[in-house]
């Protein structure tokens, strides 16, 4: 062999022994790479699962809120008819607390007392009323 092929033979185990560390180092990186993809890979399955149990989660919540819905409009359609029937009560109620009232007034004997109420009396109510009459129609005026 010429000088010329030692030398040349010598550059190239040169350069082969340079490029071993350089290929070492990434068959590191490669394979750590892959260690992060596998990782990767179970997050995105855990992420999906995920989803998927929230999506199920998520409709059966829809149906809990349906079936509230037509729970309560039940309710309310029951409640309707009671509450008409408690207003008209109620406005009935306020008939007979007048009526009796008046007639309480007419059998009670006038005095002199109730003559000075009446004559001070505001002119817009039917007849001046006692402090617990007020008490009890405010009662049942606010029970609407």
């Amino acid at each position: 062999m010429s000088t010329l092929e030692w030398i040349a033979q010598a550059a190239l185990l040169l350069l082969l022994a340079l490029a071993v560390p350089f290929a070492w180092r990434l068959e590191r990186q490669i394979s750590a790479l892959r260690r992060e993809g596998a990782a990767l890979e179970a997050g995105a399955a855990g992420i999906a699962a995920a989803s998927e149990a929230a999506e199920g989660t998520l409709a059966r919540l829809r149906a809990t809120a349906e079936q509230a819905g037509r729970n309560v409009a039940e309710r309310v359609a029951v409640a309707e008819p009671l509450r008409e029937d408690l207003r008209f009560l109620t406005e009935r109620a306020e008939q007979l607390a007048d009526r009796l009232d008046g007639l309480v007034r007419q059998a009670r004997p006038a005095s002199t007392f109730d003559m000075a109420v009446e004559n001070t009396a505001p002119p817009s109510g039917p007849s001046p009323r006692s402090e617990a009459e007020r008490e009890l129609l405010r009662a049942l005026r606010g029970g609407r």
